[in-house]
């Protein structure tokens, strides 16, 4: 087959599957069922941390309707008509004009409107041209600030869309991707193959570990590590279906930060001095966040907080970020900007003495 049939042929797949994103991108989901519980759980929690803000988020978190979703474009199988299709939808790349130290390859493109375009399906032979995340999750990438030839240790990776987004971001000379539950590690194997070339999978390994084993197992082994906690995820919460979980969720909400903690503190023995670890959670809890980091900073782990006013200040045009957080950047879903809920905050490992 000719080079030019080649790309003739690759054109049209690619006319004929934006066809049918238009056609699939007007399909309405049913409304979701808000649970009860733990709505009165989170409006006693959250109005005391938040006061007014946890109005607005509030008001936003229980419309699904208003919700945005971006579109993160595959480098991988990069296509100048997706990219155009999505410009001519009226979306717009939230890293153009952005002064940010770098948004590496990363093309991300979001609505100012509640539109959320159709997922793609696998297909067989064929890369993934896209995938649909909240932009806000793109944060914590951003500041891991991932180089060429980097050990980057993405310890609770599952679904993976921040492993992707690293991917997308700058070629690591190893991604580490770890999953304990083997569902969830099947299903995030099967994601970052439809995604990457072939040639492009050698630097990715999928691991099954205890997060909490990695600073025993493997010390000062990572030049960044990415603690995307296991948290109390509210958007996802706020509509379950399984009243007597939820009610179970909202009595054992308190042990979190007890894991989290032990998580990041594996974080940073598995880092090498002068290492990143990013640490982030899709909750606005304070005592899953703020007072998180304030336990790392009280026992004296070794490292130092780094300031990410430069990132807020960077998108201030896009996000709401809180301004009663004592450490790191709150993502709050506003109208207009339904991101989040999303914190980050970023450690540096200190050389020792």
């Amino acid at each position: 087959m000719t080079m030019t049939l080649s790309l003739r042929i690759k054109k049209l797949c690619g006319s004929c599957h934006l066809m049918q994103l238009r056609k699939k991108s007007s399909v309405l989901k049913p409304q979701k069922q808000i649970c009860k519980s733990v709505l009165e759980h989170f409006d006693e929690v959250y109005s005391k941390e938040l006061g007014e803000s946890w109005t607005r988020a509030r008001d936003v978190m229980l419309s699904p309707s208003s919700w945005q979703y971006a579109v993160m474009l595959n480098r991988f199988s990069f296509s100048e008509g997706m990219e155009a299709y999505f410009q001519n939808q009226g979306l717009s790349d939230i890293f153009h004009g952005v002064q940010v130290p770098s948004s590496g390859w990363l093309k991300c493109y979001v609505s100012r409107t509640a539109h959320r375009y159709p997922a793609q399906r696998h297909r067989q032979g064929q890369l993934k041209d896209y995938y649909l995340l909240n932009a806000a999750s793109l944060l914590p990438v951003l500041a891991l600030e991932v180089e060429g030839g980097n050990h980057v240790l993405d310890m609770c990776a599952a679904p993976g869309g921040k492993s992707l987004a690293i991917l997308q971001y700058a070629m690591p000379g190893n991604l580490v991707c770890n999953e304990p539950d083997c569902l969830r590690r099947k299903r995030l194997k099967e994601m970052l193959e439809s995604f990457l070339p072939e040639l492009c999978r050698s630097a990715v390994t999928l691991s099954n570990l205890d997060g909490r084993e990695f600073g025993q197992l493997h010390p000062k082994v990572y030049d960044k590590v990415l603690v995307d906690a296991p948290c109390s995820n509210d958007r996802s919460w706020l509509f379950t279906s399984d009243i007597p979980q939820a009610r179970h969720w909202i009595a054992s909400r308190k042990e979190l930060p007890v894991l989290q903690v032990e998580l990041i503190r594996s974080g940073i023995a598995a880092l090498r001095p002068g290492g990143i670890l990013v640490y982030s959670t899709c909750t606005l809890s304070q005592s899953e966040n703020s007072n998180v980091v304030d336990q790392i900073l009280q026992s004296d782990c070794g490292v130092e907080l780094q300031n990410l006013d430069k990132m807020a200040h960077a998108f201030s045009d896009i996000f709401t970020f809180s301004a009663n957080t004592q450490y790191g950047l709150l993502v709050l879903p506003d109208r207009e900007r339904a991101w989040g809920p999303m914190y980050v905050t970023r450690f540096k490992k200190r050389y020792p003495p």
